[in-house]
C-alpha cells in the first residue's frame, strides 16, 4: 500500500517548525557570537595586563558572585571558555548547515515555494 501524501495543512506545519528551529539557531549562534566578541575583548585587555603586571587584581563574575583573583590567574581560565566559545558556535554553525539543507531538500521533494512577506 502506497504511503499516503502529505495534506497542505500538514505541510504548512511542517514548513513552520523547520523554520522555527533554523530560527532558533540563529538566535543562539548571535547569541554566542556576542559573548565571544566580549571573551574577546575581555582577553585582549588581560593579554596586555599580564605583560606589566601580571599580579595586578582583577574580578570575575563566577556563578553571580564578583571574585577578586590575579590576572594571571584568570587569564588561562578565560582562554579555555574562550576555545570551548569557538567549538559550540562551530558546532551550531555546521548544524545550521545542515538543517538548512534538509530544509531545501523538504521544499524540493514537495514542491513548496515560500513566499516574500
Amino acid at each position: 500500500m502506497a504511503a499516503k501524501a502529505p495534506t497542505e495543512q500538514e505541510l504548512a506545519q511542517q514548513v513552520r517548525l523547520r523554520q522555527n528551529e533554523l530560527q532558533a539557531l540563529v538566535s543562539k549562534i548571535n547569541e554566542l557570537e556576542r559573548e565571544a566578541e566580549e571573551h574577546s575583548l575581555v582577553l585582549d585587555t588581560l593579554q596586555k595586563a599580564h605583560k606589566t603586571a601580571p599580579e595586578r587584581k582583577c574580578f570575575r563574575l563566577v556563578g553571580g558572585v564578583l571574585v577578586e583573583r590575579t590576572v594571571q590567574d584568570v587569564l588561562p581560565q578565560l582562554e579555555g571558555q574562550f576555545e570551548q566559545l569557538k567549538t559550540v558556535l562551530e558546532t551550531l554553525a555546521a548544524q545550521y548547515k545542515i538543517k538548512e539543507s534538509a530544509f531545501g531538500q523538504f521544499q524540493r521533494d514537495n514542491n513548496i515555494v515560500l513566499r516574500q512577506r
